[in-house]
């Protein structure tokens, strides 16, 4: 997490030096996150499409709701765009969870500054995506890392595996990630597997208007 840190850190004042007219005029979106799986891959998919976007360590490292809605509100305070990717697994065995998703949807629904990207059961989901057409319905998170691994043998959610760039480089290679787009705009609606975050790189990509 140190090496993680210092990198964002270093690259991101190179940026602003490359591009600082361009950022005082339009705010940069801001990336909030659950934990390292969703700060990993962020960071390796700016870094592989040149998305813009900031990636920074003390927006990731909750799945709480109401934490992640506290960091939506630091990101707002700061004039930035909030993009928060998180998961939905526990709410759909939980009502008070589920309560607390509700109530923060309900909250930014139709606001343009801040873009919520849930997934069902989880962000493995989407992974997923990008090799299968499927919505089948996963027990947990757990079950969709599981059905994952047939396509990333060695996928694990720690930091020695999900900090190198190229499980996600092979992920969306060739036309998969327009795939996992694709699908994920199908199924997005459903009560069984969804994934709102093509979402977020659709924004961070200049494909939705800032």
């Amino acid at each position: 997490m140190v090496f993680l840190e210092l990198y964002l850190t270093l690259k991101d004042s190179g940026m602003a030096r490359k591009s600082g007219m361009i950022n005082s005029r339009s705010p940069i979106p801001v990336i909030i996150g659950a934990g390292i799986t969703e700060q990993w891959y962020f960071t390796h998919l700016q870094n592989l499409l040149d998305l813009r976007c900031r990636i920074r360590p003390r927006y990731f490292g909750t799945e709480d709701i109401r934490q992640l809605d506290k960091k939506i509100a630091q990101v707002l305070e700061s004039g930035a765009i909030a993009i928060c990717i998180f998961d939905v697994d526990t709410a759909q065995f939980n009502e008070i969870e589920k309560a607390k998703v509700t109530a923060l949807k309900k909250k930014y629904e139709g606001k343009k500054n801040v873009i919520l990207c849930d997934s069902l059961p989880s962000i493995e989901y989407w992974f997923l995506l990008h090799y299968e057409d499927t919505n089948r319905f996963f027990q947990n998170s757990a079950a969709a890392e599981t059905v994952l691994q047939k396509y990333i043998a060695d996928y694990e959610k720690t930091e020695g595996f999900l900090s190198k760039q190229k499980w996600v480089e092979n992920m969306i290679e060739g036309s998969k990630l327009e795939l996992a787009k694709s699908r994920a705009q199908k199924y997005e609606n459903s009560e069984r597997a969804y994934s709102k975050v093509y979402k977020a790189i659709e924004f961070v990509s200049g494909n939705k208007p800032l």
